[in-house]
């Protein structure tokens, strides 16, 4: 038997272990339980908006950010099969539609207040352009 990692390209590697980490830390650190639906991306976005409101200097929560990204853009991977790419270390969500999202930058966009990675990922499983 193989797991899911073992049978996903080699540039989702990285991106799940982020991931897999964020959920680690979640749940250790803020006892928030992710389970990759679609409905625990409103709990990133507010986790998000509170380290914003908390004025966190951009380069200090990177990492986190990242985190986040990665997260929601597996969400989007499980939600839409979609399937991660990789090029010169950036990461994208291309869904079967031939779309490509970028989670790790919306999570960025979060943190500055003009984005949301729910909303991105709604707008990933849906048919059609993105507005």
């Amino acid at each position: 038997m193989t797991t899911q990692a073992e049978t996903r390209p080699s540039a989702a590697s990285k991106p799940l272990r982020w991931a897999a980490d964020t959920v680690a830390t979640m749940r250790e650190g803020a006892r928030l339980h992710l389970d990759y639906s679609a409905q625990s991306l409103w709990s990133i976005d507010r986790m998000i908006e509170g380290i914003r409101r908390e004025g966190a200097p951009l380069a200090a929560v990177q990492e986190v950010l990242r985190g986040f990204g990665a997260y929601a853009g597996e969400v989007m991977a499980r939600q839409a099969g979609a399937e991660w790419w990789a090029t010169g270390g950036d990461h994208w969500i291309r869904t079967p539609d031939g779309r490509l999202w970028d989670p790790i930058d919306e999570a960025r966009r979060c943190y500055a207040g003009h984005g949301s990675l729910r909303l991105m990922c709604r707008d990933a499983t849906t048919a059609g352009p993105r507005h």
